[in-house]
């Protein structure tokens, strides 16, 4: 019975997990309007109803539910916190247009079902009250935990996605930069040629340009967005080359050079790291199987003898 009480735990964990997949999947559109362009594509006449039904399920009814309650949410939840996860969305790339309060109220139904899933269990198994209400606080502190620990997930790949891509966009801006091209035309090239977290704030940079807002504060706000050292520091070089004069070719050369050092030197901090993190495996798991291969037979052969002698004698 614990086996499966495991196992009932894990594929409950496993389909929060894939709600929270489903929920702060990147879509920086309305679905409905990405789905109305869809079949405008097509050029095929279809009414809005059909186009609605059309739409995944959890944009149909899911979303819409739980944004209607972040309004309800919102109205009992600490600005502080609402402001520190709307921080910790940002990070991660402000997944499917989430709110705060909506991924409060992803973390709340997560709580709840995941302690009320084992909360019967215990009951149907027969435990005793206090079990039951000790095991239900645990599956409501996983529920609680998970969805948090995915939007960290998320926050800590678009990080070292933007780390990894770095160099090779500052590389191919310089290339740009040298060939006659603006710095902003340059950004617009980057936009283009990719596909990732870096080129799309790149892209947003030079849409938020073309609405109004100065260069200055727009990469200002990319350096926010990003909450990485190597892109404040970058940021920071060509905004200072832009106040004194200095030509942003020469710039962009020398940035690029110290982010392809940097990355190295990453690389080669891993590499020094790795003996220590494969510490624990060697000793407690590798060693006492290299042990019991070699020392087995051995000892298997001890134990007959002294058995044989405990007959004998």
């Amino acid at each position: 019975m614990p086996i499966l009480f495991l196992v009932v735990i894990a594929i409950v964990a496993i389909f929060i997990i894939g709600a929270s997949v489903l929920l702060l999947r990147r879509s920086e559109e309305d679905p409905l309007t990405a789905r109305i362009d869809e079949f405008a594509a097509r050029e095929e006449l279809v009414s809005i109803e059909d186009i609605e039904l059309s739409m995944p399920i959890t944009d149909r009814i899911f979303v819409p539910i739980v944004r209607r309650i972040s309004d309800f949410v919102i109205r009992f939840t600490p600005q502080t916190t609402l402001e520190r996860t709307t921080r910790q969305l940002q990070l991660a790339g402000n997944p499917r247009n989430m709110s705060a309060a909506e991924f409060w109220i992803v973390r709340g139904l997560a709580t709840v079902v995941l302690g009320g899933l084992v909360f019967l269990m215990m009951t149907r198994n027969g435990a005793e009250p206090t079990k039951r209400i000790l095991y239900a606080l645990g599956g409501a502190a996983l529920g609680n935990y998970l969805p948090a620990m995915f939007l960290r997930s998320m926050v800590d790949r678009r990080k070292q996605s933007i780390l990894k891509k770095l160099p090779d966009a500052l590389d191919l801006m310089t290339i740009c930069v040298d060939a006659g091209l603006t710095f902003n035309a340059a950004m617009q090239k980057v936009s283009e040629k990719w596909d990732d977290p870096l080129s799309d704030e790149f892209g947003r940079v030079i849409y938020e340009m073309q609405l109004g807002k100065s260069r200055r504060q727009a990469l200002k706000d990319m350096s926010e967005r990003t909450d990485v050292p190597d892109v404040t520091s970058f940021i920071a070089a060509v905004l200072q080359a832009e106040q004194l004069g200095v030509g942003i070719g020469k710039v962009l050369r020398i940035q690029s050079e110290q982010m392809r050092v940097r990355r190295r030197q990453r690389a080669e901090e891993r590499a020094q790291q790795a003996p220590v993190k494969m510490t624990f495996p060697l000793v407690f798991l590798i060693f006492p199987s290299i042990f019991i291969v070699l020392l087995g037979p051995a000892g298997i052969q001890v134990a007959r003898s002294e058995a044989l002698k405990g007959l004998t004698g």
